[in-house]
């Protein structure tokens, strides 16, 4: 069974940087994708990152390319996503999922989901 954590969300201003952190364990295979998503009260959910383990390849929501970077250890099995230049649009609570089956993308289906975590910008 597929198991993720997230961690490192918090309050920060406008302008700010946080890191979030999703452990992963459980996948069947050396190949998925981790992806970040968040959803912010009356708001859809809304992709946010993706990358695969295998070739490190990655996807950015246009909201977020050029402010956020997603990376994966793979010997800790952990994917972070860097967030700077916070802006009050990205509160939101922010969760990793896994795909164990290609193709990767946002657009893709995952099946594992973690607990999420808060993530708020103050103005």
């Amino acid at each position: 069974e597929v198991q993720l954590v997230e961690s490192g969300g918090g309050l920060v201003q406008v302008g700010g940087s946080l890191r979030l952190s999703c452990a992963a364990s459980g996948f069947i295979f050396d190949d998925y994708a981790i992806g970040w998503f968040r959803q912010a009260p009356g708001k859809e959910r809304e992709g946010v990152s993706c990358i695969s383990s295998g070739d490190g390849t990655t996807y950015y929501a246009d909201s977020v390319e050029g402010r956020f970077t997603i990376s994966i250890d793979n010997a800790k099995n952990t994917v972070y996503l860097q967030m700077n230049s916070l802006k009050p649009d990205d509160t939101a609570v922010y969760y990793c999922a896994g795909d164990q089956y290609p193709p990767y993308g946002l657009g893709e289906y995952f099946d594992s989901w973690g607990q999420g975590t808060q993530v708020t910008v103050s103005s």
